[in-house]
């Protein structure tokens, strides 16, 4: 199979943890051709999706981990299977490459996850969609709505909508000290919607990513611990990632959500739990994949290229059974 992988610049990849560099280390092991490109290599012109996509071959050495031959133009239908692996932020950028994407879609792109679908779900607002499994939560542009919400709860966590790796979260509690500046910063004085949620103890056992792929939990999470006086579990914000076996209660939220996410074209979902409660649903580029298959043996990215061959399989099955 030929499978083209959008992602960011292949230069900025960390491989020795890098879920997309896992995702084709495993395609490029069963034999599929890989190729890479940028969203700023997609062009639409007179009607038609292309790319310039470069072929590339992973040399399986730690410092220069790919050989890349020359760069083609090729329409993205002409792939068997598209990943979008975008990184966040979700700007108006990344809306304009789920619109090419899913104009390609319409043109025979088979892409992963579904461009439309990310589109519709903010990785912070789906929980709404999910409220039984959610602790307390405002969404809100109003400092009053806002401020009210701090005193019904007393310590709670405040964060953007668009933000990524925990840039923008802040802790107030009951003390409510730094709280109107937080409220101001975020907001934009009023301009701005921000997400409040009431805080959750159980962040010093960890923020779980609970991996799903096609509608299916993987069996281990990784607890993203914060160290010191940090309040964010985030990688990037310095936490530490503990993999373990999923609780019954990450079960239970992955096996009512996974379904519903995957029908709607979700193939690779990343769920965040801290302690029984869902906070976030994560669309973009869901990570942990090589954390927990160093700390388990568990191989998450043969799971998803699994799931990647089981889609195609079935829509090729499909489009027989219309002839």
């Amino acid at each position: 199979m030929k499978i083209a992988f959008l992602a960011d610049p292949l230069s900025t990849f960390k491989i020795y943890k890098d879920s997309t560099f896992a995702m084709m280390r495993e395609a490029a092991k069963r034999g599929h051709r890989i190729y890479a490109f940028e969203q700023r290599d997609m062009v639409l012109e007179e009607g038609v999706v292309t790319a310039e996509v470069t072929p590339i071959t992973l040399t399986g050495d730690a410092e220069e981990w790919y050989r890349a031959d020359a760069p083609e133009i090729l329409k993205l239908s002409a792939f068997d299977a598209v990943i979008e692996r975008k990184d966040p932020p979700f700007d108006m950028e990344y809306v304009y490459g789920t619109y090419l994407l899913e104009l390609a879609e319409r043109q025979g792109a088979r892409v992963f996850n579904r461009p439309g679908a990310i589109r519709d779900h903010n990785e912070k607002l789906s929980i709404a969609q999910f409220s039984g499994y959610t602790s307390p939560t405002l969404v809100s542009s109003n400092p009053a709505r806002l401020r009210a919400f701090h005193d019904k709860h007393g310590d709670v966590i405040f964060k953007p909508l668009d933000g990524m790796g925990g840039a923008g979260i802040f802790r107030i509690k009951e003390d409510g000290m730094n709280l109107g500046s937080v409220i101001e910063s975020l907001t934009d004085n009023g301009k701005h919607t921000i997400m409040a949620q009431k805080y959750i103890p159980a962040i010093k056992q960890g923020d779980k990513r609970v991996l799903v792929i096609g509608g299916k939990p993987v069996p281990f999470a990784l607890a993203r611990i914060p160290q010191g006086n940090e309040v964010r579990g985030n990688l990037a914000a310095g936490g530490l990632g503990v993999a373990q076996p999923i609780t019954a209660r990450d079960r239970e939220i992955a096996e009512a959500l996974g379904p519903v996410l995957a029908a709607r074209g979700l193939l690779l979902v990343g769920l965040d739990v801290i302690g029984d409660f869902l906070t976030e649903v994560n669309v973009t580029s869901p990570t942990c994949f090589q954390e927990i298959f160093d700390q388990t043996g568990f191989d998450v990215a043969a799971m998803f290229i699994d799931a990647v061959e089981q889609q195609l399989t079935h829509t090729l099955d499909t489009t027989a059974g219309r002839h």
